[in-house]
C-alpha cells in the first residue's frame, strides 16, 4: 500500500455503527466505507466553510427563522453550483486513487449521497451558525 493510500485511510475516523453486508449496493458500501468516514473527518472544516458561506452572503441567514434557515442550508448545498463543486472536492481530495477510480464510475449517485450526508451534517450543526459565532471566527 502506497504511504498517501496509507496515510489517507489511517486519518478516517471509524464509524462504528456502520454495517456492512453482502446484500448491499455497491454505492452503498462505498457510501458506508468512504463517504461517511471523509465527510465526518472533515466536519470542522464543513461547519467553517459554511460560516464564511453564510458572511459572504450578507449574513441573511441570521434574520431567518429556524426552518427557514434549514432551507438556506438546503438551498446553498443543491442549488449553488460553486458552493457544491467546492463541498465535493473536500470530500473527493481525501479518496484514494482506488476509490477515486471507484466513485468515477457512478459519480453523479455517489455524488447526491455525498451531498445529502454533508447537509444532514450541516443542519444538524445549526447551533453552531449563531451570530455570536460567526463574528468570533471573523
Amino acid at each position: 500500500m502506497n504511504t498517501r493510500q496509507f496515510n489517507l485511510k489511517s486519518i478516517r475516523p471509524e464509524i462504528l455503527s456502520t454495517t456492512i453486508r453482502d446484500d448491499m449496493s455497491n454505492d452503498e458500501r462505498f457510501q458506508n466505507l468512504v463517504l461517511r468516514p471523509v465527510i465526518k473527518l472533515q466536519n470542522d472544516l464543513f461547519i467553517e466553510v459554511f460560516k464564511n458561506y453564510i458572511a459572504k452572503h450578507k449574513m441573511v441567514f441570521y434574520d431567518l427563522t429556524l426552518e427557514k434557515r434549514l432551507d438556506f442550508i438546503e438551498s446553498a448545498v443543491n442549488r449553488d453550483i460553486k458552493f457544491r463543486n467546492s463541498l465535493k472536492g473536500m470530500v473527493i481530495g481525501l479518496f484514494t486513487v482506488e476509490e477515486y477510480l471507484i466513485y468515477i464510475q457512478n459519480s453523479s449517485a455517489l455524488n447526491k449521497r455525498m451531498m445529502q450526508i454533508v447537509k444532514e451534517r450541516l443542519i444538524s450543526n445549526v447551533q453552531l451558525f449563531e451570530q455570536t459565532e460567526v463574528l468570533k471566527a471573523v
